[in-house]
C-alpha cells in the first residue's frame, strides 16, 4: 500500500479523467491521497473531491506562499482560520505553506508573516505543517527555529543538501520525495541514499514534476511506484519494505487511520 502524500488531484487538469486515474492508482496500490490547499479559489474543488471520494482523501487547510500577496493574504488567512476554528478534525495538516522566493522576492516579509502565523495555527490545533520551499531554505529555517523547537510535518517536494536535510530531520520534520529523485544526474538521489527510509514519505505534487519516464508529461498518482522503486534502489531494498515504511510513516505524520 502506498499513499500519495501530496497531489492536487483536485486541480482541473483531472476533470477529464480524475476517475480513471484513481482506478490507475488504485491498481497500482495508492490507495490515499493527501490534499494540499493552495489559497481560497482552491476550496471548493478540494471539497467537492473529497466529497465525492472520503475514504481515498485527506484535506489540509493553509495558504501557498506564492499567493500571498499584498492586496489579499490578510484575508486569506482569515479564511484558513476560519476553517481550522469551524472544524480542526476535516483537516490532517495546515498546508501547503512557507517560503517561496523562485517567483517574487518582494513579497518575502509578508511570506514570513503568513508562515509564522499558520505554524501557530498548526501547533494550537496539533497539526502537522506541510512547508513548501522554493529558494528560501534559509529563510524557512529562521522562522521555523524561532517558533519552534520541533514540530511535526513535512517539508513537500524537498530537493536540499544533506545538511539541509538533517537539519529539517532535526526539527521532526519528515521529506516528501517525488519524482525528480527519479531525474538523471539529480542530487537529491545522493541525498536520499544517504538517509534512513524511516524519515521519507511518498508524493508526486501532481500534475507537476512528473518522474522518469513520464517527466515533462502530467503527473499522476499512479507514478508514485516510479518513485518507490527508485528509493529501493538507493537503499537497496525491495519496493515492499520502502512502501511499508514509508506508509507507516506517512500515517503517523498525518494521524490517518486507514
Amino acid at each position: 500500500m502506498f499513499i500519495d502524500t501530496h497531489t492536487h488531484f483536485y486541480s482541473e487538469e483531472f476533470d477529464e479523467d480524475r476517475e480513471e486515474c484513481i482506478k490507475r492508482a488504485n491498481a497500482l496500490g495508492v490507495s490515499h491521497f493527501i490534499l494540499p490547499a493552495i489559497d481560497s479559489e482552491s476550496i471548493e474543488a478540494m471539497e467537492r473531491m473529497h466529497q465525492q471520494y472520503p475514504n481515498k482523501t485527506s484535506l489540509m487547510a493553509g495558504l501557498h506562499p506564492v499567493y500571498v500577496k499584498p492586496e489579499t493574504y490578510k484575508q486569506e488567512l482569515e479564511i484558513v482560520a476560519r476553517q481550522l476554528k469551524n472544524n480542526p478534525q476535516k483537516y490532517v495538516a495546515v498546508g501547503e505553506i512557507g517560503i517561496d522566493l523562485h517567483w517574487d522576492k518582494t513579497t518575502l516579509d509578508i511570506q514570513k508573516e503568513a508562515f509564522r502565523t499558520q505554524i501557530r495555527w498548526a501547533k494550537e490545533y496539533n497539526l502537522p505543517i506541510v512547508i513548501h520551499c522554493r529558494k528560501g531554505f534559509d529563510e524557512v529555517f529562521q522562522v521555523l527555529e524561532e517558533e519552534v523547537n520541533t514540530i511535526e510535518g513535512v517539508f513537500h517536494c524537498f530537493g536540499g543538501t544533506l545538511d539541509q536535510a538533517n537539519r529539517a530531520i532535526r526539527l521532526g520534520m519528515k521529506l516528501g520525495i517525488g519524482g525528480v529523485v527519479t531525474f538523471k544526474n539529480a542530487k537529491l538521489a545522493m541525498v536520499v541514499q544517504q538517509l534512513p527510509l524511516d524519515v521519507l514519505v511518498l508524493e508526486t505534487d501532481a500534475p507537476y514534476l512528473a518522474p522518469v519516464p513520464y517527466r515533462g508529461k502530467r503527473n499522476e498518482s499512479s507514478y508514485i511506484p516510479h518513485i518507490a522503486e527508485k528509493i529501493a534502489e538507493l537503499h537497496n531494498c525491495s519496493v515492499q519494505k520502502v512502501a511499508e515504511v514509508t506508509t507507516r510513516t506517512a500515517k503517523e505524520v498525518f494521524k490517518l487511520s486507514i
